[in-house]
C-alpha cells in the first residue's frame, strides 16, 4: 500500500483488534498525513504509539480497552484534536496530561473505566468541552472551579464514583442535556441546582438515596425534560415536582417504596414508558386510563390483584408491553384484551385462575408468559374469529359531548363532580297522586263503605259476639300491598349521570352488564337498556329500552317488560319503555352503542324448571310353553322373527315399549302391539 502512495489521502482507519503489545505498531501509520480519525481499540496498546505525532490532521482518537497507563506523549502537539476516548485502560491522575486541556478544539473526553481518584487537573481550562465522560472511577469530589468555563456541556455522565455532593457552580450549565449521577452516595445532596438547567432532556439519579426531602420542590421549569430515573431510591410516594413535567416520555421508578399514585399522574401526557416494578403497589389509579400515548408498562414484583387495576385499561390504545409477573392477580380486566396493539404480556408467578376469552383477539401478540401460574385454565378458543371488538370513551365528558351539552357544561365535568342533591332526587322518585280523582270512582267507594257499615250495624244488633268488636274497615286495608321497593334490582346511583347502563334478565331478575359487552347480546336472553343523558335545560333524562332475543323464553320476555317499566317508575321518568326485536332495532337504539351491535350464540337458563318428556323404548320377546309360558327377551331385528323356527300353537312373539311392569302374554298393554304368530 505505501508503494500505491495512498497513504496521505486516507482520511480513516479502524486498527481494533490487532495484536500491538510487544511494542510493534505499523510505522506506515506516520504516512498517513490526511488522516482524520483513528481507531485503536482492544490491540494491547500500553502507551501511546509515537507515530501518532506526524498525524497533525487528527481530530478523532480512540484507545479503548486497552491496558494504557499513560497519555502523556504526543496528544498535545495534535492541534486538530477534538475527541480523546480512552475508556476501559488503566489510567490514573497522574498518567493525564495537564497540556492536553490547552488544545483549543477538545470537545469531546472519555476517561471512564478507569482509576481515577478526582477530576483531572486543568480540567476547567477545556473551554469548548461539550462531552465528558468521567464514569465508573474513585472520584469522591467534584471542584467548584470545575463548571465556571465548562458552560457548554451538552453531556455530562459522574455515575459510578464516590461522590457526596455537587458543585453550586452546577447551575451554570444552561445548555446541559443529559446528567447521569447514578450510584453515587448523594445522601446530602438537595439538588438545589436541577431547576436553573433548563436544557435538560436526561436526568438519571438511580441509587442516589434519593427521598421525599431531598428533591426539589418543583421543576416545572424543566419543559424539556422526558427522561427521569430515579429506581432504587427511597422513595415512598412519587415525588410532588415529576407532577409538573408535561413533557416527559420515560419515566423509571422501579425498587422504591412507593404505595400508591396519584390522580395527578394524567398530567403525563406524553408519557410512553413508565416502570413501576418492585414497589408496594396494591391498586393502580383510573387515571392511569388517561395515558393515551404509554407504550410500555411495567408492574412486576408489587401486590395488585385484580381489583387493583382499572376496568378502564383497555383505554390504553397505544399499549405494546403490559409487564406484572409476581402479583396476586386472579383475573385481568377484559378490557385489558381491548388494547389491540399490545405484544408483549407478562403475566407469571400470578394466581391466574384463567384469562378473558378475548385474549384470542390480540392478533399482534409475540409474547405471552403465564408461567408459574399452576391453577391456569386457558379459555377456549372462540369458534367466531371475526368479532370486532371496540373501544369506547365512556369519560364523564365525553358522554356529555356526545349528548350534546355546552362545552361549559363539558368542561365543569372535567373539573370535578357537582355534589348531589338528595332532596331533588327524593323530588324527583316521588310519583305524584292525581289530586283530581274520578268522581265515579268516589261514588263507588263510599257506595261499598255505606253497605260494609250497615251489614256491621246490623250484626251489633242481632247481638252476636263474633262480631260485636268488629270496627268498621276500609275495604282496601285488609288487602296485602307489596312494597314497590327496586333497590334490591337497581342500584341508588342508577340514571344520575350520563351514560350507558344494560341489565340481563337472568333467573327473573335483571343483572347488570360490564361495560366490556355493551352492544353484544345473547340470542337467547333478553335485556334492559338504559340511556342517561341532559336535555336542554340541563336536567337528567332517559331512554329506556328492552331488547327480546329471537331465541329468548316466555319468562326472560316477560321479565324484560316488567323491570323496564318497573326502572321507569324507580327514577320516576316520563319516557315509555321501549321494545326492541333482534334483528329489528331503530336506530335510535343502535346509535346508543354506536351501531356497533353484534349477536352471540346461546344465553343463560331458564328461570322455569323444565320437565323432560319420557322416552319409551321399544323391546321384543318371545313368549312360548303350554303349560308353564315362558317370558324371553330377543334382539330386535328381522332375525328374531326367523320363519324357520318351528312355533307350535300358543307359541307367539310380543312386542312393547318399556313401561313400569313386565309385558304380559295374556293381555296388551296401553300403546303396545301384541299378537301371535301361527305356522303356516
Amino acid at each position: 500500500m505505501a508503494a500505491t502512495g495512498v497513504l496521505p489521502f486516507i482520511r480513516g482507519v479502524d486498527l481494533s483488534g490487532n495484536d500491538f503489545k510487544g511494542g510493534y505498531f505499523p510505522e506506515h501509520v506516520k504516512s498517513m498525513t490526511s488522516l482524520r480519525w483513528l481507531k485503536l481499540n482492544r490491540t494491547g496498546l500500553c502507551y501511546l504509539p509515537e507515530e501518532l505525532s506526524s498525524l497533525q490532521k487528527l481530530e478523532h482518537l480512540s484507545v479503548s480497552h486497552n491496558s494504557i497507563t499513560t497519555l502523556h506523549g504526543e496528544l498535545s502537539g495534535l492541534p486538530c484534536l477534538r475527541a480523546i476516548v480512552a475508556r476501559a485502560n488503566c489510567l490514573k491522575n497522574s498518567g493525564v496530561p495537564d497540556d492536553i486541556f490547552q488544545l483549543d478544539d477538545l470537545s469531546v473526553l472519555d476517561l471512564s473505566y478507569n482509576q481515577l481518584t478526582e477530576c483531572p487537573r486543568e480540567l476547567e481550562n477545556a473551554k469548548n468541552m461539550l462531552v465528558l465522560n468521567l464514569k465508573h472511577n474513585s472520584i469522591d469530589n467534584i471542584p467548584n472551579q470545575l463548571f465556571i468555563n465548562l458552560t457548554d456541556l451538552l453531556y455530562l455522565d459522574l455515575s459510578d464514583n464516590k461522590l457526596e455532593s455537587l458543585p453550586p457552580q452546577m447551575r451554570r450549565l444552561v445548555h446541559l442535556q443529559t446528567l447521569i449521577l447514578n450510584n453515587n452516595p448523594l445522601l446530602h445532596a438537595q439538588l438545589r441546582q436541577l431547576p436553573a438547567m433548563v436544557a435538560l432532556q436526561t436526568l438519571h439519579l438511580r441509587n442516589t438515596q434519593r427521598t421525599q426531602s431531598n428533591l426539589p420542590t418543583s421543576l416545572e421549569g424543566l419543559s424539556n425534560l422526558s427522561d427521569v430515573d430515579l429506581s432504587c431510591n427511597d422513595l415512598t410516594r412519587v415525588p410532588e415536582c415529576l407532577y409538573t413535567l408535561s413533557n416527559i416520555r420515560r419515566l423509571n421508578l422501579s425498587s422504591n417504596q412507593i404505595g400508591e399514585l396519584s390522580l395527578c399522574i394524567d398530567q403525563w401526557c406524553q408519557l410512553e414508558t413508565l416502570n413501576l416494578s418492585r414497589n408496594q403497589l396494591t391498586s393502580l389509579p383510573s387515571a392511569i386510563c388517561k395515558l393515551t400515548k404509554l407504550k410500555k408498562l411495567y408492574l412486576n414484583s408489587n401486590k395488585l390483584d385484580f381489583d387493583g387495576i382499572p376496568s378502564g385499561i383497555g383505554k390504553l390504545v397505544s399499549l405494546e408491553e403490559f409487564m406484572a409477573a409476581n402479583n396476586n392477580l386472579e383475573l385481568i380486566p377484559e378490557s385489558l384484551c381491548r388494547c389491540v396493539k399490545l405484544r408483549k404480556l407478562v403475566l407469571n408467578k400470578n394466581r391466574l385462575v384463567t384469562l378473558p376469552e378475548a385474549v384470542h383477539f390480540l392478533t399482534d401478540i409475540e409474547i405471552l408468559d403465564v408461567r408459574e401460574n399452576p391453577n391456569l385454565v386457558m379459555p377456549p378458543k372462540p369458534v367466531d374469529r371475526t368479532s370486532e371488538w371496540y373501544n369506547i370513551d365512556f369519560s364523564l365528558q365525553n358522554q356529555l359531548r356526545l349528548a350534546g351539552a355546552s362545552p361549559a357544561t363539558v368542561a365543569a365535568a372535567g373539573a370535578g363532580s357537582s355534589p348531589k342533591d338528595p332532596m331533588a332526587r327524593k323530588m324527583r322518585l316521588r310519583r305524584r297522586k292525581d289530586s283530581s280523582q274520578d268522581d265515579q270512582a268516589k261514588q263507588v267507594l263510599k257506595g261499598m263503605s255505606d253497605v260494609a257499615q250497615e251489614k256491621n250495624k246490623k250484626m251489633e244488633e242481632n247481638g252476636d259476639p263474633k262480631y260485636t268488636d268488629l270496627k268498621t274497615r276500609r275495604w282496601d286495608q285488609s288487602l296485602e300491598k307489596p312494597q314497590l321497593n327496586y333497590s334490591e334490582f337497581f342500584t341508588e346511583d342508577v340514571g344520575q349521570l350520563p351514560g350507558v347502563t344494560v341489565w340481563q334478565i337472568e333467573n327473573f331478575v335483571p343483572t347488570m352488564v360490564d361495560e366490556t359487552f355493551h352492544g353484544k347480546f345473547y340470542e337467547a336472553d333478553c335485556y334492559i337498556v338504559l340511556k342517561t343523558f341532559l336535555d336542554d335545560n340541563g336536567s337528567l333524562n332517559w331512554e329506556i329500552y328492552y331488547w327480546i332475543g329471537q331465541e329468548a323464553t316466555l319468562d326472560k320476555k316477560a321479565c324484560s317488560a316488567i323491570h323496564a317499566v318497573n326502572l321507569r317508575n324507580y327514577l320516576g321518568a316520563e319516557c315509555r319503555s321501549i321494545r326492541e326485536e333482534m334483528g329489528d332495532e331503530s336506530d335510535e337504539f343502535s346509535q346508543v352503542f354506536d351501531h356497533e351491535i353484534s349477536y352471540i350464540e346461546g344465553g343463560t337458563a331458564s328461570g322455569f324448571y323444565t320437565v323432560e318428556d319420557t322416552h319409551y323404548i321399544t323391546r321384543l320377546y318371545r313368549v312360548y310353553g303350554k303349560k308353564n309360558i315362558k317370558l324371553e327377551p330377543v334382539p330386535l331385528k328381522a332375525a328374531s322373527l326367523d320363519p324357520r323356527t318351528q312355533l307350535t300353537r300358543g307359541n307367539c312373539a310380543w312386542f312393547g315399549k318399556a313401561t313400569n311392569h313386565l309385558p304380559s302374554p295374556a293381555a296388551s298393554m296401553p300403546g303396545a302391539f301384541s299378537g301371535s304368530l301361527w305356522p303356516k
